[in-house]
């Protein structure tokens, strides 16, 4: 399977999508901040690492893949959780990235200069999110099968 980005679909999506999305990241946003006053930075740091729209997301892809098979004349229940499965699995690999840079940025700009460690991190961030992303290809059990929930 090739990567490519579907510039489509942006028009595709309605306004009120974009909404959604913006209260849920709205909302996110705001929890985190409350958990940082709360508890400090150092924890409220560990959720932003969450995707803001990631639940937005996964409901508006299932409901965006059901649409289209019901054009089709076909019950798209099974392929919109499908949908939904895989776009959560390409956020877990992400996440993963994401905490390979947060931990490898920590520690380096501890002894460089921000721009290299930030360098560092984010090569990092690209190697952990590429090698889980083939590993899941290579894989043909249990991680790269999207079953429906």
């Amino acid at each position: 399977m090739k990567i490519k980005a579907n510039f489509s679909a942006l028009r595709q999506t309605k306004w009120y999508e974009y909404a959604i999305r913006f209260i849920f990241g709205g909302f996110i946003t705001v929890a985190t901040g409350l958990v940082a006053k709360k508890y400090g930075p150092s924890i409220g740091g560990l959720f932003l690492a969450f995707p803001a729209i990631f639940p937005a997301s996964l409901s508006l892809v299932d409901k965006h893949t059901k649409e289209k098979k019901g054009r089709a004349g076909l019950d798209g229940t099974n392929r919109g959780r499908a949908a939904a499965a895989l776009d959560a699995k390409g956020s877990a690999m992400g996440t993963l990235g994401l905490m390979a840079f947060a931990v490898s940025a920590a520690h380096w700009l501890q002894s460089l200069s921000s721009w290299k460690a930030l360098t560092i991190a984010v090569v990092i961030w690209f190697l952990v999110s590429a090698s889980a992303w083939r590993l899941s290809k290579q894989v043909k059990h249990g991680f790269n099968n999207a079953m429906p929930i």
